[in-house]
């Protein structure tokens, strides 16, 4: 017999509506982390929001490039996809007219990948909130 207390997580006892588990997954592609911090994982939000933002900044901060939505060339077209992963931080970034300038340092390509890399990690976290408020996942 174990000596641990059959102890469940609050996200797991009860699975949320498709709705619900529906708006998480929104909430947590807009501000990273904050579907998780909605299904009380505090640690698990906390360290996404951080590692996300960082991701973001650290890629802004090396003058990496912020992909519009076009209809040209594939990896331009990927390279959005990664882009809008990031939500809110993307939508901020378009609204203050960053990273689009002249690649003025050879930093400039890694930026631009720490930020497509902080737009698929929160893709991956959105997902992971929504299949924990479906009770798919503890």
């Amino acid at each position: 017999m174990s000596s641990r207390p059959n102890v469940e997580s609050p996200a797991s006892a009860v699975p949320a509506s498709s709705a619900t588990a529906a708006l998480f997954l929104f909430v947590a592609w807009l501000v990273p982390g904050a579907g998780h911090a909605l299904l009380k994982r505090w640690w698990r939000a906390a360290l996404l929001f951080s590692c996300i933002v960082l991701f973001f900044v650290l890629g802004l901060a090396m003058e990496g490039k912020i992909y519009t939505p076009n209809t040209g060339e594939i990896l331009d077209m990927l390279g959005f996809l990664g882009d809008i992963g990031a939500g809110g931080l993307y939508l901020l970034t378009r609204a203050m007219d960053w990273g689009h300038g002249a690649i003025q340092m050879a930093t400039a390509d890694y930026g631009t990948k720490f930020i497509i890399c902080a737009g698929l990690l929160n893709i991956i976290a959105a997902v992971d909130a929504h299949n924990i408020a479906l009770g798919k996942k503890k």
